[in-house]
């Protein structure tokens, strides 16, 4: 058997034994290791095997503890609630604007947690019993929590766009910028399919109530929080003031000594969130090593290259090469979550992609929207789950009825970075 060979049937055991619950780290580096010694051998395998787990002390990987930390108080002090009253007050008036505010305040969230499934579960218990108690349908009000969820891993600072970066040998502050023209643009086109969804069903959302101006500027103001951490983390970086580890860690500070100072945090709840946030990043670094090993094994296979030598056998466009890959993409995310496809995947694609002259941080901008899909969508949809979990009594067919209308702003948005690449390039072009 060639290597291409053993490579190819390497990346399907590994789906199999993903789809059959095996944790991902330990399925990617049992694979890596099998499939490197069937290639160079279990001496050299083993060599691998064993100093692979010395790569993560590298600094860089230091970024991912430090805004975990800073997600993790920032929802335990009640920011999100903060930010749920600010939006509300925004849209106050409007019909939909329960919908329209949940959008705009977990994009506004995304910006200080970095994680999609944080985003979901949070406002999962702010915006939904709010919308029940307004009157508002179910799948619109479920639907619009897990669509803004996703916004989570593409605002930055997002800890899915770091763990690209570090498979892709990519710069962090880059993909930083990316992703922030399409998030917004995101963000604005879920609020667009509120605004059709409930004109189209009037019955599904009422006209709320107007509120004062004074209200209005005095929910706003406690948007000071979002706005000082965002500035740390994300503006520190654009500015060149901070390294990512270096506002990571200010902004992880920070959070603190807002949440302390302002009574949202107890010394015990201190505690809680260092030991979930030690607990995630455990688990991430597991995950990681087992991705390095099995990145090392793909390399051994020259399966990218059999893939160019396939693609040039059969003359395809590289728009077609792409299409085919966001539709392997949009069908894995259906069966794995968002870290698992971007580890597995990267090492076979990433070559083929930029030998094709496509940008890297362009492809890793598009993945993540692409993987947000999977993050919606049956029989995985992990918000939809995460959600369920909180809501016993809404039933799954309604949630994902909910987000149908969502996928198609999705969609815009990929063909809107196919058309126009700069859309995610021309701020890192700016800046860096």
């Amino acid at each position: 058997m060639t290597a291409q060979a053993i490579g190819g049937l390497g990346v399907v055991v590994l789906i199999v034994l993903t789809l059959l619950r095996v944790p991902l780290g330990a399925a990617m580096g049992l694979v890596g290791l099998i499939g490197y010694a069937a290639i160079d051998g279990w001496d050299k395998a083993f060599i691998v095997f064993g100093t692979t787990p010395f790569s993560l002390t590298h600094y860089a990987f230091s970024v991912l503890p430090l805004f975990i930390l800073m997600g993790t108080v920032a929802t335990r002090s009640n920011m999100s609630q903060e930010l749920f009253h600010a939006a509300n007050a925004v849209f106050a008036g409007r019909r939909g604007a329960l919908p329209m505010a949940t959008i705009g305040a977990c994009a506004g969230f995304s910006a200080i947690s970095g994680s999609s499934v944080a985003t979901a579960a949070t406002f999962t218990q702010i915006a939904v019993p709010e919308m029940r108690r307004f009157g508002y349908d179910l799948r619109l009000a479920t639907g619009s929590v897990a669509a803004a969820g996703t916004l989570g891993i593409l605002i930055p600072p997002s800890v899915i766009m770091v763990i690209y970066a570090l498979a892709a040998e990519e710069s962090v502050p880059r993909l930083f910028a990316a992703g922030m023209f399409p998030g917004l643009i995101l963000a604005a086109l879920f609020m667009a399919v509120v605004w059709v969804v409930v004109r189209l069903r009037p019955g599904w959302a009422p006209v709320g109530e107007a509120m004062p101006w004074r209200e209005r500027l005095r929910a706003a103001g406690a948007m000071w929080k979002l706005a000082l951490l965002f500035g740390l983390a994300v503006g520190g970086i654009y500015t060149g003031w901070f390294s990512p580890t270096e506002a990571a860690g200010i902004a992880a500070f920070a959070a603190i000594v807002i949440a302390g100072a302002t009574r949202q945090l107890s010394l015990r709840g201190l505690w809680d969130c260092i030991t979930e946030t030690l607990r995630t990043t455990a688990m991430l670094m597991f995950i990681i090593v087992g991705a390095w090993i099995f990145a090392y094994f793909v390399v051994q296979t020259r399966l990218p290259s059999g893939l160019l030598d396939l693609i040039e056998h059969f003359d395809l466009a590289p728009w077609a090469v792409i299409a085919m890959i966001l539709v392997f993409y949009i069908i894995l995310g259906c069966v794995l979550d968002a870290v698992a496809i971007i580890l597995v995947t990267v090492p076979v694609f990433l070559p083929v992609v930029t030998a094709m002259g496509y940008d890297s941080v362009w492809y890793g901008i598009l993945m993540v929207v692409v993987v947000e899909i999977g993050l919606i969508t049956p029989p995985v949809g992990l918000n939809i789950f995460v959600m369920r979990a909180q809501l016993p009594d809404v039933p799954l067919g309604t949630m994902f009825a909910g987000i149908a209308p969502f996928l198609i702003a999705d969609f815009v948005l990929i063909a809107l970075l196919l058309l126009f690449p700069q859309i995610a390039l021309w701020l890192p072009g700016v800046l860096y």
